[in-house]
């Protein structure tokens, strides 16, 4: 690949704090190869303080586009020209497209939740879903699933996260505008938590509780609030069993995933607005597990 890099190559780019970890690179790369498009991808650390700049170099350098994760998909919207509906439903950016300059933000995280339940032939129309977590990875994630037929979304944050304020103003928005139920509740109601876990179809996990420093913690401990009928979704890809997966195993859960479906599926999103064609997805999971 290296010898094919020339001067009419495009850069793309994931930015992030950290950025490091990124698989993004790997599974971008090899599907630009496979079809012969001259672009590349890379990763670098950007945070708050420098997502301003990020942005105009997106524009100075001609970068065709570029991914965010945390800390910056909740505060790029201002720095660009047009926000897709979704995104702006959403309050959060993960996919940058600079068209000749002009820079549109999307979120394909929440479609990358919902096409990895079809490939998995989730029944969720109609169905409710209990969400732990309503940052730049859970409010796309609930938006799309209202969108696409869920009636009920239950999502639990903790009260004190400097998040709970702008998640309850954009519940209040979107309960106006969908039929879908969406509540907001304090994760410390645990009585709360366990009897939405009972009465859901879906957990999903959309904090980063479970990997890194948290990696031996979970939101959820008892396994008796699982049934085995549902399906638990961890947003977490690193490690590739979590501490949240094993005690849903444990309680007969039969359809656990981690996060690694959720990355390989919102980035086929991206590479689709980037290039028009549609990432080989088998291939990449083939490449990444």
């Amino acid at each position: 690949m290296l010898e094919d890099i020339n001067g009419h190559t495009r850069l793309l780019a994931f930015i992030a704090d950290p950025a490091e970890h990124t698989l993004s690179p790997r599974m971008h790369n090899y599907s630009f190869e496979k079809y012969g498009i001259n672009y590349v991808y890379l990763a670098f650390q950007i945070n708050q303080t420098t997502i301003e700049q990020a942005v105009n170099a997106i524009r100075t350098l001609d970068f065709r586009g570029v991914n965010l994760s945390m800390p910056n998909k909740q505060v790029v919207a201002k720095y660009l020209d047009r926000i897709d509906p979704v995104a702006e439903l959403a309050n959060s950016v993960n996919t940058i497209v600079n068209d000749n300059g002009f820079l549109t933000g999307y979120t394909t995280d929440g479609r990358g939740f919902m096409n990895a339940l079809r490939d998995r032939q989730v029944d969720y129309q109609g169905k409710t879903m209990t969400m732990l977590g309503c940052g730049g990875a859970g409010m796309p994630i609930a938006v799309q699933a209202a969108l696409d037929g869920m009636e009920k979304i239950v999502i639990f944050n903790r009260v004190t996260d400097p998040q709970w304020e702008p998640a309850k103003r954009q519940i209040a928005l979107l309960n106006q505008k969908m039929k879908c139920q969406i509540e907001l509740v304090d994760l410390a109601d645990q009585t709360y938590l366990k009897s939405s876990i009972e009465n859901s179809q879906i957990l999903c996990n959309a904090t980063s509780v479970g990997m890194g420093k948290l990696a031996d913690l979970s939101l959820v401990n008892d396994p008796s609030w699982f049934h085995s009928d549902m399906v638990v979704v961890d947003a977490v890809y690193e490690p590739r069993e979590t501490k949240l997966m094993r005690i849903a195993e444990s309680a007969g859960v039969e359809h656990v995933f981690n996060g690694l479906e959720l990355l390989i599926q919102q980035g086929a999103e991206s590479f689709k607005l980037w290039t028009g064609h549609e990432m080989p997805i088998d291939e990449v999971r083939n490449l990444l597990n």
